[in-house]
């Protein structure tokens, strides 16, 4: 049977074993052209788990949105960032990872747990990990760290797109689309924009 919807098995698993503080870790961004990456790490409240958490593709900007804010005001958030500069220094797979551990470094409870969406875990986690592959559409922990990733990723984009009119990002949070791409042809690169990613190596060395 196909799971419709995460759910808190993971959490009781991991509380089976004596862990209370058992965060979700996720991570957005890795596949845009610019901007940075982002992760979030939450540790939810058993008791006051916000209705309707889901993978955060699969939910409305409106219906993410609300959810954040109640994310926010019930659970322990940490949000991190890896930036440009970092991700065209160690590469776009070691900048998420960096960015999933400093979200988790900066929980304001120390996890004793950590479920990590994907197939790979972070080195130097400082608390027991398990990788959680799609886990944003598993369990509650990380589709409630998508959610609060995607959102404040989404807001970064938001306003580099007033600093920068005419690549869409507000629209596209800075991937590949049409508009993006002949605004790039158009208007050049920005400092914003991945100097590793083929599309933009290819526009700083065509000719």
């Amino acid at each position: 049977m196909v799971q419709t919807a995460p759910d808190f098995s993971f959490e009781r698993a991991a509380m089976a074993l004596g862990r209370s503080a058992i965060a979700g870790v996720d991570e957005v961004g890795r596949g845009p052209l610019c901007g940075p990456v982002t992760a979030a790490a939450v540790i939810l409240n058993p008791e006051r788990i916000p209705q309707g958490l889901n993978d955060s593709k699969k939910l409305s900007e409106k219906k993410r949105e609300a959810l954040y804010e109640a994310l926010m005001e019930v659970a322990v958030v940490s949000v991190a960032h890896a930036s440009v500069e970092e991700i065209d220094r160690i590469n776009i797979l070691q900048a998420s990872m960096l960015a999933m551990r400093r979200a988790v470094e900066g929980l304001a409870v120390q996890a004793d747990h950590l479920l990590i969406d994907g197939n790979r875990i972070p080195d130097g986690l400082q608390a027991p990990a398990e990788a959680v592959v799609k886990g944003d559409g598993r369990c509650l922990s990380i589709a409630a760290a998508s959610i609060v990733a995607k959102t404040e990723r989404d807001r970064i984009m938001v306003g580099l797109a007033q600093q920068h009119p005419g690549y869409g990002w507000e629209r596209n949070a800075g991937y590949g689309t049409k508009q993006h791409l002949a605004a790039l042809e158009k208007n050049g690169l920005t400092p914003h924009h991945r100097r590793s990613f083929k599309p933009i190596h290819n526009i700083l060395y065509q000719g």
